[in-house]
């Protein structure tokens, strides 16, 4: 998903929260440390949101101008590095951590 020419990308991708997990999920992205929210800002991350199930699908969506470039600088930050290893206890088959997991969605249709 490099590089693209200066328009922005739409990503969005799934992952699967433990049902057991839930409800401190919910409370951890209640309470997301502002350096971590800093770090997804200054590392391209826009309009990031992410939707939870009842059945603990997860789904996030996000904009930025290279998504490849958005994770790398991500993966860079010692806070990305705390967070991840907090997180990966929370998602199920997943063997690591929750960004290394991500896979975007084809977006098939966007109206403007």
């Amino acid at each position: 998903m490099g590089g693209n020419g200066g328009k922005e990308q739409r990503v969005c991708f799934l992952l699967k929260v433990r049902p057991d997990r839930m409800e401190e999920y919910r409370r951890r992205h209640a309470e997301v440390w502002p350096e971590m929210l800093a770090a997804l800002r200054e590392t391209g991350w826009r309009n990031y949101s992410l939707f939870l199930a009842p059945d603990g699908l997860l789904v996030g969506y996000l904009e930025t101008d290279d998504f490849d470039a958005a994770l790398a600088g991500m993966a860079a930050t010692e806070v990305n590095a705390r967070w991840q290893a907090e997180m990966a206890p929370f998602f199920e088959d997943l063997d690591g951590r929750a960004d290394a997991g991500i896979a975007p969605l084809t977006e098939v249709f966007h109206l403007d």
